[in-house]
């Protein structure tokens, strides 16, 4: 064995030997218990960072316990590979996105390598590659098949520059992020898979869903949005009804106006008449209408002159649009309510508009000024006809059935939840497989011409997309008829690739279908991990998908994800100097060389390259934009994967925050040394013999109790806690107790191989590499990976003697050390007659003594 800790060749080692024996290659076996362990896969954009590493770190430490505890375990990885960094880079660099992203994935797979991530690799899938996205097209016709997929126009943030839509994250002060153009509001053809079909069981089976963060839960039911409520029509003079839904009928009657869309029909109709309310539609349609946007949107409306006709009251309305009003939700109409909705009231307010109350609390002591803010809660009703001093929710039943009655509404269920919009105006993603017709309309590709491939030897510069100017690509015939048509030049929105990836993980060696047996046999996923990110429009689409799948036959669970663990940001601090201009320059930590005090508060920060000050903006997730990120390449060149790995899972519990330290990494770094160093130690002392457990000194059962306890928590907090962190302070205090044994004979070297052997295994899915080695210095013939999961001999946690702390009047005051079976009244006795015990009783009453068996006596004594 060699003496000093040398991680770079014992981990490429290590490494090597995975390969050579294929140790994490996997199939199906019914034989065994299977278990499927997920990290969400990373999008390739050049190099892995801090957030890439905890997340596969905490999904390598599960799929290794998992395989040590005997099961059949899978843990794939692959590549996120469209979107739209590819083609920024593309821009940026004069390469196309297809050279960009492989080269990227050639470069972050040996990344993950060198990590020693134990990954089935034959596995390995990238969604750019047409022999993925094929099946996500054939899928998509089937869809189409089945009623599931229509095309319709909708609004959407359209770039007039760079020709193409944006994301709502995308418009950054009513401006193109890239082009700096204004954006505008346009209506464009899209197309949409019916997700709306499934809201009742997306929302139903969370209830079921027990290994899923409450949370997490929580976004989804709140995104999904099911509502009770009330359909009901608002005549309008001269128009077609207007159509409107509410959750609060009980409010009916303090309705002052209704607010339309800027782009509803209404709105625009008006707009032809008046110059004013066109402009002011046309500065709505620059707008960001994304909801944290809208919610600090300072209202504004323009009153459209048509009139609506209140439907029990029979009084005209005013017709207003107003910019918190959007076409994308319900009908693009609201009835509005000032003294009850906070929205109405401030638009109410600035327009001068009428506040009538009709809600008054059932509690006395709240107390309603409607001068400052509306009453939103619930109450007794007033002003409200025949529906006066009925509670809120009799008189939402009651109006209701006034209005069925009088065939101007209905009680029905409302969704948040829309339709998802699946196509893109971009270029790098998957082809949507139509056809376009002028006789036939849109028609599918039929299957034996998929895949319909993505050209990959373009010119890009950056406006609109290629293909809509490669005839090669869109000029094609009618599969009905035969006539000229054109392909569809939309791609898929990129969340479609990452729906279904788990399941073509599964399908191994399947290249007729999208699925075969054994993605049934490996789903649902047991633990999946990712970031909180992802909890609401990645998972809810995965879940859609799902059951879409298995609609179709190709699985049999109901959800993709059996548990799911939401690991926290990676944070580290951050530098910066202002400029004359108030412009903040950020300096990396790795060029900034600070002084902390005692507490680890930072007293001063100066750059490395001038060794003038700097200021410090404190902890920051790491970013690109405040330069503070580390990266993770430098720390594996410096100290070895298995410091890296052991410092990210005991910074932090994987669901929290991690901040990132230099002097941690350090400490890990020196942990390892030191169990290298222990392990070497004991070699030196010579061959252990037999552990003979009947007869062992108390200093010998001391230490294996202490290893079998550590067993018994770390065995508990890597599987039903996942607090990897207490884990590996638990194998730290069973290193100090061996460190502290100094027993060289036979039994004494056998008690202390036992130790060391189970501190190994035990930090083996955390530090997989010098485990791999120690365990085979160690004397033992198959890999540490291969072993099984140490387990607890209850009988060694039995404690022949245990140790009391002894207090006086709450105060700890002596210790002593008893057989574990002995008497109360003989603990009470050999407390009281412990040394410094007598010192502080002495000349006082002992009044009480309380005895907490096994763990402290209390003596209570009174002058």
């Amino acid at each position: 064995m060699n003496e000093h800790y040398q991680p770079h060749d014992i981990e490429a080692a290590a490494q090597r030997f995975w390969e050579d024996n294929k140790t994490f290659e996997v199939s199906q076996d019914d034989s065994k218990e299977k278990f499927y362990c997920l990290s969400m896969f990373p999008y390739p954009s050049g190099r892995l960072h801090m957030g890439h590493v905890r997340n596969y770190t905490i999904g390598d430490v599960i799929t290794r316990y998992q395989r040590m505890l005997g099961k059949n375990v899978l843990q794939p990885m692959g590549w996120d590979a469209f979107g739209l960094p590819a083609e920024n880079a593309a821009i940026k660099n004069n390469v196309p996105p297809a050279k960009w992203t492989y080269e990227n994935i050639d470069y972050m797979r040996n990344q993950l390598k060198r990590l020693g991530f134990g990954y089935d690799w034959q596995r390995e899938i990238a969604t750019c590659h047409p022999e993925y996205y094929r099946w996500e097209q054939w899928f998509f016709t089937k869809l189409m098949d089945k009623g599931l997929v229509y095309k319709k126009n909708a609004v959407v943030n359209w770039d007039p520059v760079d020709q193409t839509v944006l994301a709502n994250e995308q418009v950054i002060d009513g401006k193109g992020w890239r082009s700096g153009a204004p954006v505008e509001r346009k209506e464009i053809p899209q197309w949409f898979l019916k997700i709306t079909d499934y809201a009742d069981e997306l929302l139903a089976d969370l209830d079921k869903m027990e290994g899923w963060p409450e949370q997490v839960k929580t976004m989804q039911r709140n995104w999904i949005g099911r509502s009770e409520g009330v359909d009901l029509q608002f005549a309008v003079e001269g128009e077609e009804p207007l159509s409107v839904f509410t959750t609060r009928p009980d409010t009916l009657y303090g309705v002052t106006y209704v607010a339309v869309a800027s782009q509803h029909p209404l709105a625009l109709k008006a707009a032809e008449r008046n110059p004013e309310l066109a402009a002011y539609i046309e500065r709505c349609r620059h707008l960001k209408v994304a909801e944290a946007d809208m919610a600090k949107l300072e209202k504004e409306g323009f009153d459209t002159g048509f009139v609506a006709i209140h439907p029990l009251t029979g009084k005209k309305i005013p017709v207003w649009t107003a910019n918190f009003v959007l076409m994308d939700y319900g009908s693009g109409a609201v009835m509005s309510v000032p003294a009850h909705d906070q929205r109405d009231w401030e638009f109410a307010r600035k327009y001068n508009l009428p506040i009538i109350q009709v809600i008054k609390p059932d509690n006395d002591k709240i107390e309603v000024n409607l001068d400052k803010e509306a009453l939103t809660e619930k109450g007794v009703l007033i002003n409200s006809a025949e529906f006066d001093d009925l509670t809120s929710e009799i008189a939402f039943k009651a109006i209701a059935a006034t209005l069925e009655e009088q065939g101007a509404g209905k009680v029905t269920i409302n969704y948040r939840l829309r339709d998802w919009g699946v196509s893109r105006q971009r270029y790098w993603g998957a082809p949507i497989p139509v056809i376009n017709c002028a006789c036939c309309g849109a028609v599918p590709v039929p299957e034996e011409q998929l895949p319909v491939v993505l050209p990959e030897d373009i010119e890009f510069d950056g406006v609109g997309s290629p293909i809509k100017k490669m005839p090669s690509f869109y000029e094609t015939t009618c599969p009905k008829c035969g006539g000229a048509a054109e392909r569809e030049t939309d791609t898929f929105d990129t969340f479609m690739e990452s729906s279904w990836y788990y399941a073509r993980f599964a399908s191994r060696n399947c290249n007729n279908a999208m699925l075969d047996g054994e993605a049934n046999y490996w789903s649902p996923v047991n633990q999946y991990i990712g970031g909180i990110e992802h909890a609401i429009l990645h998972l809810l689409y995965s879940r859609f998908f799902h059951k879409l799948m298995r609609d179709m036959g190709l699985v049999s669970s109901d959800e993709p994800f059996e548990n799911l663990l939401t690991q926290g940001m990676v944070l580290a601090d951050t530098y910066y100097r202002e400029d004359e201009k108030g412009g903040q320059h950020w300096y990396s930590p790795l060029d900034v060389t600070v002084k902390r005090d005692d507490k680890g508060n930072i007293v001063s920060a100066t750059l490395n390259s001038d060794g003038e000050p700097v200021l410090s903006a404190g902890m920051s997730k790491m970013s690109k934009s405040k330069n503070n990120g580390i990266d993770p390449q430098t720390m594996i060149d410096r100290f070895g994967a298995d410091t890296v790995r052991l410092f990210m899972m005991f910074a932090a519990p994987p669901e929290l925050s991690l901040e990132w330290s230099d002097s941690g990494v350090e400490g890990a770094n020196r942990f390892l040394k030191r169990m290298w160093k222990l392990v070497n130690d004991h070699a030196v002392k010579g061959q252990a013999g037999a552990l003979d457990v009947a007869n062992l000194t108390e200093e010998q059962r001391d230490l294996r109790r202490k290893a079998h306890e550590t067993v018994q928590k770390v065995t508990d907090d890597i599987d039903r806690r996942h607090t990897f962190n207490t884990a590996i302070a638990a194998v730290m205090e069973l290193c100090n107790a061996i460190s502290k044994f100094s027993d060289s004979s036979a039994q004494g070297l056998a008690v202390e191989h036992e130790a060391l052997s189970m501190a190994v295994q035990l930090l083996s899915p955390i530090t997989p590499h010098i485990s791999h080695q120690l365990w085979l210095d160690l004397g033992h013939r198959e890999a540490v990976c291969d072993s099984a999961w140490p387990k607890v001999d209850s009988a060694a946690l039995v404690r022949t003697t245990v140790d009391m702390v002894v207090q006086v009047n709450g105060k700890t005051r002596g210790k002593i050390t008893i057989a574990a079976d002995t008497e109360r009244s003989v603990i009470q006795q050999l407390a009281l007659a412990e040394d410094n015990v007598q010192r502080h009783v002495a000349d006082q009453t002992v009044r009480k003594v309380i005895v907490v068996p096994g763990k402290l006596v209390n003596i209570v004594v009174g002058g």
